[in-house]
């Protein structure tokens, strides 16, 4: 039996990139990964956090009629569990690659089945963070919009970036950006690979209210112990 089949590969600006289905002989299981240059962005293994992420986001919204933003799509798992909700009435959801849209609208991604057939979903293509900088849009079908949450699942940690160019996301100026896109009271959650980062946590506690950090432990077939990953989640002040 073939280890390894490439459902699909595409050269990027950003480096080769890679859908691939994997039988894990460990895990005993097929998993699908997404590989760019020799990062792993995503494994079907581990999304246990990615859901929680969209899960404890919107559920720290207050209100109905939610209008939801997420910066990377990856295997979808973060935007599913936002349209878990069902106070959500508008979710977009922004990645770099066009390739990783394709694949969702073409269905190569399981995932991409409900979130194309969903009519509160929209994928977009664009730079979620040149969208956060001065003069940017997140959206640029809806300019100026403000949101309920921003949800971010791109770089592996605040400090650890996939590209140099996000690093203005995660100092008080950028996160001061994240805050002008929110309605007041609006909800800032990101994923993160490593345990709570105390100078991180400080970070955004000098720019959001309810901030804190909840650990999401899973279990991990691959060392036979317990994982974690993190979600940081902060307030917008209220007006």
């Amino acid at each position: 039996m073939a280890r390894f089949r490439e459902i699909d590969f595409q050269p990027t600006p950003m480096g080769e990139l890679v859908l691939r289905e994997r039988w894990d002989p460990v895990a005993k299981q097929d998993l699908l990964e997404i590989k760019l240059g020799d990062e792993f962005l995503m494994s079907s293994l581990f999304t246990v956090a990615e859901i929680a992420l969209g899960h404890l986001a919107t559920a720290d919204c207050h209100g109905d009629e939610l209008d939801v933003i997420v910066g990377g799509l990856g295997l979808g798992c973060t935007a599913l569990a936002v349209l878990d909700d069902p106070r959500v009435r508008s979710l977009v959801v922004v990645d770099a690659l066009p390739e990783v849209i394709q694949w969702h609208r073409d269905h190569l991604i399981p995932a991409g089945v409900q979130l194309t057939a969903d009519p509160r979903c929209r994928l977009v293509h664009g730079d979620f963070f040149a969208g956060l900088r001065d003069e940017g849009e997140l959206d640029p079908e809806t300019p100026g919009r403000r949101w309920d949450a921003v949800v971010v699942d791109i770089d592996h940690t605040p400090s650890h970036h996939l590209n140099p160019s996000h690093a203005d996301l995660y100092d008080r100026a950028g996160l001061a950006r994240v805050v002008t896109r929110l309605h007041p009271g609006g909800v800032f959650a990101l994923w993160s690979d490593d345990p709570p980062d105390g100078d991180f946590l400080r970070v955004l506690e000098a720019t959001f209210t309810d901030v804190r950090a909840e650990v999401v432990p899973f279990a991990n077939p691959l060392t036979g112990r317990t994982s974690s990953n993190t979600v940081y989640l902060g307030r917008a002040p209220s007006a």
